[in-house]
């Protein structure tokens, strides 16, 4: 694998990161689940035990939110590692701004990618909360 080669997969996986928390806070819920795997699993910060497996029980998960609940995500420090031409593992920290919240609060993923038919996906994302507020 070239160094081209190696850039150009983690930028792709670095943007799954940065279009997660765009689309979450859109309310894009369709593009959201998009850059899931069809069997993705997904461990949110607030319930890091409780996965949602699918990529369409990760759309109903989001579709079921409240529509008033407003966020703003913050990712930053995104690390991608390829470990081939199709897999790599990245972390990224987070800071999770919501309506009525008093105050952010701070987290992080761990992910899992795959490059499928359709280009890069979440395999696997875990989200971790550093403070419960």
């Amino acid at each position: 694998m070239t160094d081209s080669d190696r850039m150009l997969i983690e930028h792709a996986c670095a943007r799954l990161v940065a279009a997660y928390g765009y689309f979450n806070d859109e309310r894009n819920f369709d593009a959201l689940a998009d850059l899931f795997a069809d069997d993705a699993m997904l461990y949110r910060p607030a319930a890091p035990d409780q996965p949602i497996g699918g990529r369409e029980a990760i759309l109903g998960s989001f579709a079921s939110r409240p529509a008033s609940r407003i966020t703003f995500h913050v990712c930053t420090d995104v690390l991608i590692d390829v470990d081939d031409a199709t897999h790599a593992t990245g972390r990224s920290r987070i800071l999770l701004l919501s309506g009525g919240a008093a105050a952010p609060v701070p987290g992080m993923f761990r992910d899992r990618f795959i490059l499928t038919d359709t280009g890069w996906k979440f395999a696997e994302r875990r989200g971790t909360l550093s403070l419960q507020p």
